[in-house]
């Protein structure tokens, strides 16, 4: 019934003879659907298994083999399993688990209502109708390493190849694209810097994408580093962002004069004209370091007047690809773009998905942001498909969207596809993640002390409270500044200040440790926890005044309750030196774009300097009042210190100590107590699981 088939009155099966199925069975039959399961026999009351059902679906619409397509070890050697390859390319079956399709199941009636339903989207479909597939990724953020079966470069590589084979023969054309953050400060980073050559860039050109967004990341070794990057590649690919102006910057400009850097592109694929935008948040002076690239935050008027110029120029399908830093931000803007066909959204590692065979083996249902694709609404009030992934290489997306002759999206299909367990890319194994997994394990192997004590790096906890990683780390800032300051001509600091977006392991680290059994903590840990290499840096005469501003900052994004806002929470302070009370009752600091303040905060109720042995000194702010007293000396990261993450120094100068946050930690922890070090042993009386309280809040 379901593909109309015509009925015949030839009787192919002598077992089906007075069934009131017999003649869907001929018509089956006669269409070359089935061929029975023996001569002459159609076995009308056994029970049709998935592989079989995989067969009869192929036939039935004429579905092309995938080439390269094994998608499943289960069913290696069975007579079906080309055409179960085939539905797999097609996103028809999604197997019983990432890896398994379990062939002899039989095939339950939920089972065959779903295979119906995604067969008749993709097959029943006039010629005139045209099927892009749209493979996408975002915030690889140079996690260029598997973890086991899971991600890595080559195995990420290796599927991409498939898939893009696959949507080649089996729809109209096919686009790779990434929405930034494509490489990260780290030990991917540092495996680059030792060796000469940039091993992200490497996967990248191997991996073959179309367009690549610029996100925030992409900027946090400055535009030097980036120009240097995109260097690195044979043939540049196109990255895109209309938001922002490299006029300032030489090397980047001398990209876009060459056209590797554009706010968009057109594409001509299956006789279409495709055209793509690309645009970057606004927020990336706070959060990265673009030094003089200028962030136009007007992003739907930028964007819309590059769709318009990409439609008079001939297209007819328009993509915006963005890393705006969440998919809510898309959603929210899709409503101000006029023509906009699609969007892909990067920077919020939302995971969409529409089953639990999509997901990664550590991942749940529970964690399912929402189903791939979101719909949004554009100008018009047309539907729009909005995806995402989330990072590391640990999904690819892949969006399968079918227009009509004038570019009008009349449907859509698709979800994640987990890296997890295929085969690996050789020639990116041998040349980029074995290098690369070298230099980590030499890290690895350094042991630089124990601790007695687990060590809460978790991502929310850094970012919204104290912890005993983040007084540890804020303690080392400290404890390097006030060795170094004497040498550097500057004033010893009373506090150092480690915002909690700079702390990226999202672990606990030292797992298991207690005080009768310490735990190893490595060199790898001290990268893992501070990647990004800021350098430390000593900011004087902050006054009192100031310093609460800081403070105010470093609370502001948070909500009443203490818990994580939307957006801007690497703000948060882990501090050394000071102790700070705060209420979410009072009223988050408002900054303009210089630091200034627009709208005074009042969540900061008290602060005190402390004292060498960490009881209270100086009071700097009593019950909201700034109390009369001696300037403040800070150590914090040059990041900070320039304006990252809206911290209001305002171009305050300061001395750069020419030694990163990572090396200061890595000191600290091996220094001998006589010089004021941990003597490689982290106690938990020095930091006890919670913190020691540094910091009150809601």
């Amino acid at each position: 019934r379901a593909f109309d088939l015509p009925m015949t009155t030839t009787d192919y099966f002598s077992d089906d003879d007075g069934t009131i199925f017999e003649p869907y069975n001929n018509a089956m039959a006669e269409a070359g659907i089935t061929l029975g399961c023996a001569a002459n026999l159609f076995c009308p009351n056994e029970i049709v298994t998935r592989s079989q059902m995989a067969s009869f679906i192929v036939r039935a619409v004429g579905i092309p083999t995938a080439p390269d397509g094994d998608f499943f070890p289960d069913d290696d050697g069975n007579v079906h399993e080309a055409n179960i390859n085939s539905l797999a390319g097609l996103g028809i079956t999604l197997g019983t688990t990432a890896n398994t399709y379990s062939p002899n199941d039989p095939v339950d009636r939920d089972q065959m209502a779903t295979f119906l339903a995604r067969t008749l989207k993709t097959a029943d479909r006039s010629p005139q109708v045209f099927a892009l597939t749209i493979l996408h990724n975002n915030d690889g953020e140079s996690e260029l390493v598997a973890d086991g079966d899971v991600g890595g470069a080559a195995r990420f590589k290796a599927v991409v190849d498939q898939q893009k084979a696959i949507a080649n023969a089996q729809t109209d054309g096919v686009l790779m694209l990434s929405m930034g953050d494509n490489f990260l400060p780290g030990t991917a980073f540092e495996a680059s810097l030792q060796d000469g050559i940039f091993y992200d860039a490497l996967a990248l050109e191997a991996i073959g994408y179309d367009a690549l967004q610029l996100g925030n990341h992409d900027f946090d070794a400055g535009p030097d580093v980036l120009a240097d990057f995109i260097n690195e590649f044979t043939t540049p690919p196109q990255y895109l962002s209309a938001n922002l102006d490299f006029s300032a910057e030489a090397n980047l400009q001398v990209l876009v004069d060459a056209g590797t850097i554009a706010p968009s592109m057109s594409v001509e694929i299956g006789g279409r004209t495709i055209g793509i935008v690309g645009a970057t948040t606004p927020n990336l002076p706070f959060i990265s370091s673009p030094r003089n690239v200028v962030v136009d935050p007007d992003v739907a008027g930028v964007v819309q007047t590059e769709l318009d110029a990409l439609a008079s120029g001939g297209a007819d399908i328009l993509i915006m690809i963005s890393h705006l830093q969440g998919i809510n931000e898309d959603l929210a803007l899709a409503p101000d773009l006029s023509g906009v066909d699609v969007m892909i959204a990067g920077g919020g590692g939302e995971l969409l998905a529409n089953s639990a065979a999509e997901l990664l083996p550590n991942d749940d249902v529970a964690d399912i942001f929402g189903a791939y694709p979101l719909t949004g609404t554009n100008a018009e009030g047309v539907d729009v498909p909005i995806a995402t992934t989330v990072g590391q290489y640990g999904y690819l997306g892949r969006l399968v969207v079918f227009f009509d002759t004038s570019g009008n999206v009349v449907d859509t299909l698709g979800g994640p596809i987990p890296i997890n367990g295929q085969a690996q890319d050789a020639d990116l194994l041998a040349n980029v993640e074995n290098p690369v997994a070298v230099f980590q394990a030499g890290l690895a192997a350094n042991v630089i002390g124990t601790s007695e004590v687990e060590l809460d790096g978790i991502r929310e906890n850094v970012r919204s409270v104290e912890t005993n990683q983040g007084n540890l780390i804020a303690d080392a800032l400290l404890w390097q500044a006030t060795d170094l300051a004497g040498g550097f001509g500057v004033a010893t600091p009373n506090v150092a200040l480690q915002n909690g977006g700079g702390i990226r392991n999202d672990d606990i680290r030292a797992l298991g440790a207690t005080v009768g059994t310490p735990a190893d903590v490595t060199e790898l840990d001290t990268f893992d926890m501070l990647p990004f290499g800021n350098t430390l840096s000593i900011l004087e005469d902050i006054s009192r005044d100031q310093f609460k501003e800081i403070l105010e900052n470093a609370v502001s994004a948070l909500n009443p309750d203490g818990s994580l806002g939307a957006e801007g929470t690497g703000r948060f302070a882990q501090v050394a030196g000071v102790r700070f009370e705060w209420s979410g009752a009072g009223t988050p600091q408002v900054l303009d774009d210089d630091g200034n303040v627009t709208t005074p905060g009042t969540r900061i109720d008290d602060v005190w300097l402390l004292n060498p042995d960490g009881s209270d000194g100086d009071q700097i702010v009593m019950a909201g009042a700034v109390q009369a007293g001696p300037d403040i000396v800070v150590a914090i990261s040059n990041f900070l210190a320039t304006g990252g993450d809206q911290y209001p120094f305002r171009g305050a100068p300061f001395t750069n100590l020419g030694v990163t946050d990572q090396q200061s930690l890595s000191a600290y922890i091996q220094a001998a107590a006589a010089d004021g070090g941990l003597e490689e042993l982290i106690t938990a009386g020095d930091y006890p699981v919670g913190g020691e309280g540094r910091i009150a809040g809601p």
